[in-house]
Order: C-alpha cells, then structure tokens, then sequence
C-alpha cells in the first residue's frame, strides 16, 4: 500500500516538474499613465519577432484574439520585408490610424542544473530498494513584453515573464499571455 502511494506522488511530481511555469518577474508602468483619463486604444500593432516565421505568427496570432476584436493587427500581414526603417514604420503606423504596439521577443534563455537525491525505502524483511539521484538541467525561458503609445511616442508598460522548462510554444503563448493581460488589466491599461 505505501509503495502505491509513494508511486503515485512520484508520478505527480514528474507531471509538474515537466510542465511549464510562467511568472511575472518584473512589471514597469509610465508614472504618468492615468487608467481613468485614457482612451481605449483602437488600433494596435502585434509584433513578436521570433525565430522563425511560423512562430511568428503563432504568437502574434495568439496576442490579437486575446484583444477586443478589430483592434489588433499582426504585424506578419502588414509590415514587409522592405519595412526596417523604425522611423518610416512609426509615421507609416500612425499615417494608417494605428494608435499602440505590442511588442514580445525572446529576452534570454538562463539554463542551471539541478540535483535531485535518491530515496530509500525498505519493504517486509529487510528489503531495501533504491531510487538514484540524478541532475537535470532546466532552461529558463525571459520572455520581454512592451506597451508603446504611438500617439503619445513613449512606453506605457514593460513586463518580463519567466518560463520554467516549456514544452511547447502554444502553450507557453497561451501562459505568457495570461500572465501578461492580467497584469495589464490590474494596471487598467486593458478593460476586464
């Protein structure tokens, strides 16, 4: 009955510590920003540049439906490849009636390694059965998130997020952007 439960808890344990775990690690807003004398946003720009194109759009994809509908435009169907000057994207952005940009990129991946220790156990006469140690490495994913009001020409928030071992990036969207809207709802940069 012991080594039941003992299997069990451990089953658990290897579930959790294979899942991802996102955090909030540091959260900035403007001292000047006013959730009561600020006007919706109409208009925003999702851009996640990743490694890839597909990636890309998975994220930016993910980011606009989580905001009002209509108001978020991914920046893989507007921008170009010719598009790199900043400054003719902003007077471009703004010329076609953009108001915001959402910006989320890979900041680090931090990795460690962790040690976990063996277990005893013994059974009916004398028995004894052993679990080695063993270490495992961990990989940290810093995900950065800013806020900019074109309008206005500044960073109205910067978040970073940390996510612990992720296993795949739908997922690990989906817990960054929880993360992140939260935060921005409780701020009052989002309405609930």
């Amino acid at each position: 009955m012991k080594i039941k439960i003992l299997l069990a808890l451990s089953l658990i344990a290897l579930m959790y510590s294979c899942m991802s775990t996102t955090k909030l690690e540091t959260s900035w807003a403007d001292p000047s920003f006013n959730a009561a004398t600020m006007k919706p946003f109409t208009k925003v720009l999702v851009l996640a540049p990743l490694k890839d194109a597909s990636s890309q759009r998975i994220a930016e994809d993910k980011i606009a439906k989580q905001l009002k509908p209509g108001v978020a435009v991914q920046s893989y169907t507007y921008l170009t490849p010719k598009d790199t000057d900043k400054d003719l994207i902003e007077q471009k952005l703004l010329k076609d009636g953009f108001d915001g940009v959402i910006e989320v990129h890979l900041k680090d991946v931090q990795k460690s390694t962790s040690y976990t220790p063996g277990t005893t156990y013994g059974g009916w006469y004398g028995y004894r059965n052993y679990s080695p140690g063993y270490y495992s490495e961990d990989k940290t994913f810093m995900v950065e998130t800013n806020f900019y009001s074109l309008k206005e020409k500044k960073l109205l928030w910067s978040g970073t997020t940390s996510s612990l071992n992720p296993s795949s990036l739908d997922q690990t969207m989906d817990q960054i952007i929880y993360t992140i809207k939260y935060e921005l709802q409780k701020k009052g940069f989002l309405k609930k």
